[in-house]
C-alpha cells in the first residue's frame, strides 16, 4: 500500500521526465513517502526510491505504465485508490502523464530541486482537514489498518487508508465529529484506551500529532476539501477509559449512565462503555462494565 496525494498539472506533452513530475510528487507525496517511516517503505522523494518500490515490491514497470502499481493506485484499479486524501483524485489527464512517463522508460531529465518533506500543517486560524492528518495515518496506522495489512485483515475491520473509511460508522463510530473525547480513535492514540495505538509503539504518536488529530475531530472531522462530516446519530460506540464520576469517562460526560446496565464498574477503575451517538454527538450509555 502507498499513500500518495498527487496534485497539480504535469506538462502536456506525451513523454514527461522525472524532473517535470518530481515537483508534484515532492509537494504532495513525500509528506508520507520519505524518511525511515515512509508509508509501506515507499520513498517518493527521489527517482531511486521510486524505482526501489515498496516493502511489497515494485510500484513501476518501466515500459508498461498501465500495469504499474503506481498508475493502478492512481486510477483506482488497485485498492485503496490514491491519493489517500481523495476525493478529489487526479484527473485522467494527470494520470496519463505518469503512465506515459513510465511507458517511455522513466527518463530522468534535469536534476530536480529537493523539496522539504515536512507534513503540511494548518495556518493559524485555518481549520484542520483530512489532508493535514492523513500523513499521520499513512505513516503510523495504515500498514495494519488496511484491507490486507501486516496483521492480515484490518483489526476489527477498521481501515485508516481513506477518509471515508476513517469516519465510517458502519461497524461503530470511531470518530464523532466535533466530539474528540467521544472518539475512540483519539482515545486510542492518547493511551486512554488500551491497547494504546499504534500497536507497534513505543514510540507512539508525539504530542503534536495527537493534538492535530484532536483539532481535526473538534473542527468537524472535515474532508480534504474542508467539508464538515455529519454526526453519526444512532451509531454504536465502544469506548474504554477511566470512570472519573458516576456519569463521566475521563473528561467525557455520559448520558443515561445511571439507568444503564452496570457490571463491576467502579469510580477510578478502567471501564468499557457501550452506547449510541445522539443527534448532538453525545454518548447515550447502554452498558457500563469494569475491565
Amino acid at each position: 500500500m502507498f499513500a500518495c496525494a498527487l496534485g497539480g498539472a504535469a506538462h502536456a506533452h506525451a513523454q514527461p521526465t522525472y524532473a517535470e513530475l518530481a515537483p508534484i510528487l515532492q509537494a504532495q507525496c513525500v509528506m508520507c513517502h520519505s524518511g525511515a517511516s515512509a508509508a509501506a517503505g515507499l520513498k517518493l522523494d527521489t527517482l531511486e526510491g521510486l524505482r526501489a518500490g515498496s516493502a511489497r515490491g515494485a510500484v513501476v514497470r518501466p515500459g508498461d505504465g498501465e500495469a504499474s502499481e503506481l498508475v493502478r493506485r492512481l486510477r483506482g484499479t488497485s485498492a485503496p485508490r490514491m491519493p489517500m486524501t481523495g476525493p478529489p483524485f487526479l484527473t485522467d489527464a494527470q494520470i496519463a502523464q505518469f503512465a506515459a512517463w513510465i511507458d517511455a522508460g522513466m527518463p530522468a531529465g534535469a536534476p530536480a530541486a529537493p523539496v522539504a518533506s515536512t507534513p503540511a500543517r494548518p495556518a493559524q486560524g485555518e481549520p484542520v482537514t483530512y489532508a493535514h492528518v492523513a500523513p499521520i495515518f499513512a505513516r503510523r496506522c495504515a500498514s495494519c489498518h488496511t484491507e490486507q495489512g501486516r496483521m492480515g485483515p484490518a483489526p476489527e475491520g477498521y481501515r485508516l487508508n481513506s477518509y471515508a473509511a476513517t469516519i465510517s460508522p458502519a461497524d461503530r463510530a470511531r470518530v464523532v465529529p466535533g466530539r474528540p473525547e467521544a472518539s475512540e480513535l483519539l482515545r486510542r492514540v492518547r493511551g486512554q484506551a488500551r491497547p494504546r495505538m499504534p500497536f507497534d509503539g513505543p514510540p507512539y504518536l508525539d504530542d503534536a500529532d495527537i493534538a492535530l488529530i484532536e483539532r481535526w475531530i473538534a473542527d468537524g472531522a472535515r474532508d480534504a476539501r474542508g467539508q464538515v462530516a455529519p454526526i453519526p446519530a444512532g451509531a454504536a460506540v465502544r469506548l474504554h477509559g477511566t470512570l472519573t464520576g458516576p456519569a463521566r469517562l475521563d473528561a467525557l460526560p455520559l448520558r443515561g449512565a445511571v439507568g444503564a446496565r452496570i457490571d463491576r464498574a467502579r469510580i477510578g477503575g478502567y471501564v468499557e462503555v457501550r452506547g449510541r451517538v445522539t443527534g448532538e454527538g453525545e454518548i447515550d450509555v447502554q452498558r457500563l462494565r469494569g475491565r
